[in-house]
């Protein structure tokens, strides 16, 4: 199972809120998810991000690999 940290979409139309969550990569992107994360919202200035580092720190030593936009917002967190 190829476990990812990527961002599932909320909010509504032309309005865009993100989850930060752990998902099977075979699982359609506003699927099923494993466990959340955390949030970010690009809507505001400057752009909020709230994600639990324990929690994100736990799932990429046991091998789960964030997505390109994850990877930088967790660098923007000083997580990784």
């Amino acid at each position: 199972m190829a476990v990812k940290i990527r961002l599932r979409r909320m909010g509504a139309k032309k309005a865009p809120f993100y989850r930060v969550v752990v998902a099977d990569s075979r699982y359609p992107r506003d699927g099923r998810f494993i466990e959340e994360l955390g949030y970010y919202n690009p809507l505001t200035t400057p752009s909020e991000v709230k994600i639990d580092a324990e929690k994100a720190k736990k799932w990429i030593a046991n091998g789960a690999q964030p997505t390109e936009t994850v990877k930088a917002l967790l660098k923007k967190d000083n997580i990784i």
